[in-house]
């Protein structure tokens, strides 16, 4: 069981009904109707999807994706300001993130400032999924350099409501100061064989869940409810579960992440409340 000390647990165990959705991304919208369609699903406890063409935006427009960006957009200001706005699980949600690789470091900054107003100009996004971002501190104030950027070029825009958004895909725990470089940070992306016997890094607790998320596959529907505690046990406020693994051909794909998990509506009922049709 991950190590925690006891003012740590208390903290997070009352975050942990805030529970929703992080989509690291989904498969291109005419591979994957059906998932895009629940991200814009009445009620569904997104907080955020992160679009991803061809490794970035693209080298132009997709009509498929523009569509896609404009139904979650759309689903996202009936949550907000819709009938029930008070309902934080649906207004926390919706948010269309463009996918940036930083390739552990090694991008030029320029190109990954042409892809963020690539993705601004064409699909008006509300924030930046930062893929296989570094993780030491060596890399720290480089990484600093490009969110501060990254915020100034949404507060620009006038898609990206809130300032926008920014998530460092790390996939593990990153030097502490990461945290005050983005919004939310990925500290789990990986096997449940090593989910389930993970542990925190002790300065996370410094934080609310909000500001971490976890990605799991090959999570049987069996141990899902053990998932979900691990996840609130570990201040996790933002999660993505699923049966598929890297090496299942159900959904053609290699990413276990690209597809809808089998249970996929039991795990949204379980996280809840405010779910319609």
């Amino acid at each position: 069981m991950p190590h925690l000390t006891a003012s740590a647990d208390a903290r997070r165990i009352a975050g942990g009904e805030q529970l929703g959705f992080g989509v690291p991304g989904y498969a291109h919208p005419l591979l994957a109707p059906a998932e895009w369609a629940e991200l814009a699903r009445p009620g569904t406890p997104l907080h955020w999807a992160v679009l991803n063409i061809a490794n970035g935006p693209g080298s132009r427009p997709d009509p498929h994706c523009l569509e896609a960006a404009g139904r979650l957009r759309n689903a996202r200001e009936r949550a907000l300001h819709g009938e029930a706005p008070d309902d934080t699980v649906r207004a926390s949600g919706g948010r269309l993130l463009g996918h940036l690789d930083l390739a552990h470091g090694e991008r030029p900054f320029d190109e990954l400032i042409a892809d963020a107003r690539a993705f601004i100009d064409w699909y008006r996004i509300g924030g930046f999924y930062l893929a296989r971002c570094p993780a030491d501190r060596a890399r720290l104030p480089a990484v600093r350099r490009l969110t501060g950027t990254l915020h100034a070029l949404l507060a620009e825009s006038d898609s990206a409501d809130g300032g926008g958004r920014l998530v460092l895909g790390h996939g593990t725990h990153p030097h502490p100061g990461y945290a005050e470089a983005a919004d939310q940070l990925v500290t789990f992306q990986g096997p449940w064989t090593d989910y389930r016997w993970s542990q925190v890094a002790e300065w996370t607790a410094d934080y609310p869940p909000e500001r971490f998320a976890h990605f799991v596959h090959g999570v049987p529907r069996t141990h899902l409810e053990e998932a979900m505690r691990v996840a609130r046990w570990q201040g996790a406020g933002t999660i993505f579960f699923t049966d598929r693994n890297d090496r299942d051909g159900r959904s053609g794909q290699s990413d276990p992440f690209a597809a809808l998990p089998s249970y996929w509506d039991e795990i949204v009922s379980r996280i809840g409340p405010g779910i319609s049709e």
